[in-house]
């Protein structure tokens, strides 16, 4: 992945952008106006709306994320597999926003695979921090597992806050992963 993510945006994303699918939640006390998140639902690029690019997605998710994150490149990457994987079929990018503001936003892939290993895997999510503890978290996970074709895994830190959300959801913890680093 090279570092002139708009560039690469730019020819693959037409001059008209338009939103494919823009989901209005219930009104949700995000702030003290009461603003209605809409939650957009992208399955290219082509379906970002005119007020978001992917490099701002990206940068939303980065900054959104810490001290949880991934490097930048990692998370532009994996907007990639989300919308336009190499090999495999395409997941999902979901942003939460309220007036044309990003305030959260999932990453979902796909595994291609099934039974033993769940066929999505929830790559990111993201909260703008002003917005934590507002319901806008839950809402976007709860579309994603609507919207996912089959079960959906996720890894989080242990000692990382958002785990008591995706257990009051219904995640549970089966498994310890382990890994073998290269």
């Amino acid at each position: 992945m090279n570092d002139s993510f708009d560039d690469d945006m730019a020819s693959t994303r037409p001059e008209d952008k338009t939103e494919r699918r823009s989901l209005p939640s219930t009104q949700d006390a995000v702030d003290n106006k009461k603003s209605e998140v809409t939650i957009h639902e992208l399955r290219q690029f082509d379906d970002f709306p005119e007020w978001i690019n992917p490099e701002s997605l990206a940068n939303f998710l980065y900054e959104s994320l810490k001290p949880y994150e991934d490097p930048l490149p990692v998370v532009r990457q994996g907007m990639f597999d989300a919308l336009e994987p190499s090999n495999g079929e395409p997941g999902f990018v979901l942003v939460a926003e309220i007036d044309q503001k990003v305030v959260g936003a999932l990453l979902m892939l796909r595994t291609g695979m099934k039974g033993y290993i769940p066929e999505n895997l929830l790559l990111m999510v993201a909260v703008d921090p002003s917005t934590r503890g507002k319901g806008v978290g839950a809402q976007i996970i709860k579309r994603s597992f609507e919207l996912a074709d089959g079960d959906v895994k996720l890894h989080v830190e242990y000692d990382n806050p958002a785990k008591r959300l995706y257990e009051r959801l219904g995640m549970t913890s089966k498994y310890a992963e382990m890994r073998y680093n290269k």
